[in-house]
């Protein structure tokens, strides 16, 4: 139980950043964005930990913490150079201020979000709005974040199979 509430924990993260991402076109400073840069990847860290708590295996905590840190620690390093090089001095500022994996305790407060129309190579122009720093199940959706929770309920019904004694 302990471990289901922290895989729980976890997607509610990942679908709160998910739900306020704009892949592609706009640096999103808002909602979780705003106490660390890689909320879907914290959230995943957290799923992790919750399933090995659930798991029952003290060392497969240790082994996944270890895995995720050589896999997704170069992966966030990558990424960040890629925004940075996409959005220059305003990912910079963001960079600057809030942290790579672990949260920051107050909000960053931006301006605005900004947003880059890539398709036809405008000037970075303010979003505003409550579309700008709000979830919206349809961009949840269009991320495809479902398919974290779907994923987290698979997992979970094979551990439920194998306490029934179904599996294994």
């Amino acid at each position: 139980m302990a471990g289901g509430a922290v895989v729980l924990a976890g997607l509610a993260l990942r679908a709160w950043a998910a739900g306020v991402l704009e892949k592609d076109w706009q640096l999103t400073v808002s909602g979780p964005y705003a106490f660390t840069r890689n909320p879907l990847y914290l959230g995943s860290f957290v799923v992790g930990v919750g399933a090995a708590v659930a798991g029952g295996v003290p060392w497969f905590a240790l082994l996944f913490v270890a895995f995720f840190g050589l896999a997704y620690g170069r992966t966030m390093a990558a990424e960040s150079r890629g925004l940075e090089a996409r959005f220059g001095e305003r990912h910079a500022q963001y960079r600057n201020a809030v942290p790579l994996f672990l949260p920051r305790c107050r909000p960053y407060r931006h301006p605005a979000s900004i947003a880059l129309d890539l398709a036809e190579g405008r000037e970075p122009v303010r979003a505003s709005g409550p579309a700008a720093t709000s979830f919206s199940l349809r961009r949840y959706a269009r991320n495809k974040e479902y398919e974290a929770a779907l994923g987290a309920l698979a997992g979970f019904g094979m551990l439920a199979a194998k306490a029934a004694g179904w599996w294994g």
